[in-house]
């Protein structure tokens, strides 16, 4: 049991992660003595150490021994190893150990909880919402899992009761929450490492709403097969009770039409892709449910500016488009291209991907091949192993020689932007959950000297 009123400090194994370094600036701006450790120094831990946060990037027991165990709290994310030695030093000498997901849980217990589920979508839709809720009256606060531009951060404080959080699937952490409202944008396949099967992952999304009351209220799209009481759906099919009627772009602008419990035959969103469209539906639509001004908030969809690596725009003239994007399921590489050929419909499509896990590039070896297929040019980087270790037959040259493009090529993260410039692209994309955002300095650098 977490007892705040007894801890001064907290320490974050895995601190570089995105919802970690958000739980990190909570405690932070709290008050509390916040420190941490990550495996490798990135742009976020640097923003949390200019903040006075102090950060490790080596296993240093000598400096951890001298925690007082009555009054540090040890958070760790389920991507620190099992051997980790800190992390077996805190076990062994019965620190107060929890996971991220019981401290988010903790955090949002007892408040108006707004959790966003789904295997694609969660963070843009989840953004999406606490923007929109940050101009009402009631405001929320927000533990997001991406640096949202608005904002330009993963966290909002506010003394509101609301508070937007990210329902993760992987490890069952979203069975930590204890929604009011809920948004479940889709129940792929995916984190089969950790589930089994696809049966087993929709048991998993199946538990989560069930942990919404009954008086609460689940936003669904058309796709997901849950149930709940008060179960309210959304997406392109007529039937469902929020309906996206249609896309289109006007002067480089993304619009859309939403009919069925909201009206409205033009409204301009923020983001491109029919994908962002319907994430911005079933903010609206949650919002809708709440009671709330839409015909104000709608005019808001305009004003958001995205999410870092979430179809970031880089690079905009005549003759180059650069766009990053964290696309690491077979389904996401669908949307990012779509969307890409939505808006440059004449323009070559050169694709740069970085595989994220074994595990998953096993399991949708075909499906990747398949849609990155739709791109003209394809660069494979090596499989980005995060916690796991390298499956045999398992590489990028497998995964290419599947792919239908007749211009393929293997890279690496030192070479990828030479080899982009040699390749005179007129629209580059960038897809991955890795590391490979690391490039997007040396491209943007190499197209614009």
């Amino acid at each position: 049991m977490i007892k705040l009123d007894e801890i001064t400090h907290i320490y974050f194994l895995g601190i570089g992660g995105i919802g970690m370094s958000a739980l990190a600036r909570y405690f932070h701006s709290s008050g509390f003595e916040v420190s941490g450790y990550d495996k490798t120094e990135t742009k976020l831990t640097r923003s949390l150490m200019s903040e006075g946060i102090e950060i490790e990037f080596k296993e240093n027991l000598k400096k951890v021994e001298d925690f007082d165990r009555d009054t540090t709290l040890i958070c760790y994310t389920p991507a620190i190893p099992k051997a980790h030695s800190e992390l077996l030093f805190f076990q062994v000498e019965n620190y107060n150990l929890v996971k991220r997901a019981e401290l988010l849980g903790f955090l949002s217990a007892g408040k108006n909880c707004l959790a966003v589920a789904g295997t694609h979508g969660k963070t843009t839709t989840s953004s999406i919402l606490a923007y929109l809720l940050s101009h009402t009256e009631e405001g929320c606060s927000a533990f997001l899992g991406g640096i949202a531009s608005n904002f330009n951060s993963n966290l909002l404080i506010t003394e509101s009761e609301n508070v937007v959080v990210e329902a993760d699937e992987f490890d069952r952490s979203f069975l930590h929450l204890h929604p009011n409202y809920a948004i479940l944008t889709s129940t792929d396949a995916d984190h089969l490492d950790i589930y089994g099967d696809e049966d087993t992952i929709q048991k998993g999304f199946q538990e989560f709403v069930d942990r919404i009351p009954e008086n609460g209220i689940l936003i669904a799209h058309e796709s997901c097969s849950v149930s709940h009481p008060r179960k309210v759906s959304y997406g392109p099919a007529p039937q469902n009770d929020y309906v996206l009627e249609k896309t289109w772009v006007e002067n480089e602008s993304y619009y859309a039409s939403f009919s069925g419990r909201i009206q409205f035959q033009k409204i301009k969103l923020g983001l491109a892709g029919q994908h962002n469209a319907l994430n911005a539906l079933a903010a609206i639509s949650l919002c809708n449910e709440m009671r709330l001004n839409i015909s104000d908030l709608s005019q808001h969809l305009s004003g958001f500016k995205g999410i870092k690596r979430r179809f970031e725009t880089h690079i905009k003239r005549e003759d180059l488009v650069y766009v990053d994007d964290y696309a690491h399921h077979p389904s996401e590489i669908k949307y990012a291209i779509s969307s890409l050929r939505e808006l440059y419909p004449d323009r070559k499509l050169t694709v740069a991907f970085q595989p994220h896990l074994f595990s998953r590039t096993r399991d949708f070896e075909l499906e990747f091949a398949k849609e990155l297929s739709k791109a003209d040019e394809i660069f494979l980087l090596d499989i980005y192993p995060a916690r796991e270790e390298p499956i045999e037959g398992i590489n990028s040259m497998a995964l290419l020689e599947k792919i239908q493009t007749t211009a393929k090529h293997l890279t690496s993260k030192k070479d990828l932007a030479i080899d982009l410039k040699s390749s005179n692209p007129e629209l580059i994309a960038t897809l991955g959950a890795g590391d490979i955002d690391t490039c997007i300095d040396p491209i943007i650098e190499i197209f614009t000297q």
